[in-house]
């Protein structure tokens, strides 16, 4: 009998989501890499015309026009992400909100002109938003909304959905062991051959060569960074987050940022969104509700800097999953070393797009 092929590690970059793809996978051949990679970035092109509040024809955006009022179809993996971002609403007491379309247009005009939304603007916007407003029917897999003026943006979880869906693709085709990272989300299936898992660094984006703060060694999980350091706007002395708080319409000023490990990439994302609003307390009084759900949020005030660990979180430290503290706290956000060596000391720094 033939000894099996040595599975070597490949990887391919595309442009998706509204950032870089990155997917490194283990196969036996080039050819079989070649169509793992057109077969999961195929579905990741298929999700983003599905889920995409940028595309004008997107299955999401037709929803929002056509489902006022009336009970529209949603396609399986459209109806299977609102239905999870509705449960985290609920969970939140309407942190997490997939309904702020209308709101987040207003702040991503106000990044471009670098002046925070007038208050009137907000409150006109803020009368087609909530997510007690959209309503699903599981039976018949149907979508419908309240309010004409509506919007769905589903950017706070769709690409940690996708990223379980080009996880399943590959699995599918034979690839166990593979790391899809976009922006601050990242999924991963086995680990890679004689390891103990994928090597996730944790590290800061105001100092991008500083020591990561801790390195996680996960695998058949997910990981997702939020925080107010990629985009946000600077106006009036103050600095808002992209992130709205559905509560006040208005871009998160805490300076915060959450990292979150969980089994799955739509879990990690809604939850590391979710957080940042809650804020540190509220934060991790929901993480601790949701069993083998970590988190790591770090918050800064007044040049102070605090860092609360959930229960998971510190048994996955001292479980031998490495925790390698720099003698200060740093910024965490997700980062992954190079996968082909370990001892080399460049390691990968993904552009952060949310």
């Amino acid at each position: 009998m033939p000894a099996p092929a040595r599975l070597r590690l490949y990887e391919a970059v595309e442009p998706h989501l509204g950032t870089l793809v990155r997917i490194k996978l283990y196969a036996a051949s080039e050819r079989q890499a070649k169509a793992a990679f057109r077969a999961a970035f195929s579905r990741i092109r298929q999700l983003e015309a599905r889920l995409s509040d940028y595309q004008p024809d997107s299955e999401l955006n037709q929803i929002s026009r056509a489902a006022v009022g009336r009970p529209v179809s949603a396609s399986y993996d459209l109806f299977r992400l609102l239905a999870a971002s509705q449960e985290l609403a609920e969970a939140t007491g309407g942190a997490f909100d997939v309904t702020l379309g209308p709101v987040i247009r207003l702040w991503r005009e106000a990044r471009k002109t670098h002046q925070a939304p007038d208050a009137a603007s907000l409150r006109a916007a803020a009368g087609h938003c909530g997510y007690g407003k959209l309503h699903l029917d599981r039976e018949k897999r149907t979508v419908t909304l309240d309010t004409a003026g509506m919007s769905l943006d589903v950017g706070g979880i769709g690409k940690g959905y996708a990223a379980d869906a080009a996880l399943a693709v590959l699995e599918r085709l034979g690839i166990r062991s593979a790391l899809i990272a976009a922006s601050g989300d990242i999924a991963l299936s086995d680990a890679p051959p004689g390891q103990r898992g994928w090597k996730i660094g944790i590290d800061s984006f105001d100092r991008p060569q500083a020591d990561f703060t801790s390195v996680l060694e996960l695998s058949n999980a997910a990981v997702s960074t939020s925080g107010s350091t990629g985009q946000h706007l600077d106006a009036g002395g103050r600095r808002y987050s992209h992130i709205i708080d559905p509560a006040s319409m208005v871009g998160i000023t805490d300076d915060i940022t959450v990292t979150i490990v969980a089994r799955r990439g739509v879990d990690a994302d809604g939850l590391a969104t979710a957080v940042s609003v809650l804020g540190a307390a509220r934060g991790i009084d929901l993480i601790e509700r949701r069993p083998g759900v970590g988190a790591l949020i770090v918050k800064r005030t007044g040049g102070v800097t605090e860092m609360l660990q959930s229960s998971a979180w510190r048994r996955m430290t001292a479980v031998g999953v490495l925790c390698k503290y720099a003698e200060r706290p740093l910024q965490p956000a997700i980062q992954e070393f190079s996968g082909r060596m370990e001892s080399s000391p460049a390691l990968d720094r993904f552009p952060r797009h949310e």
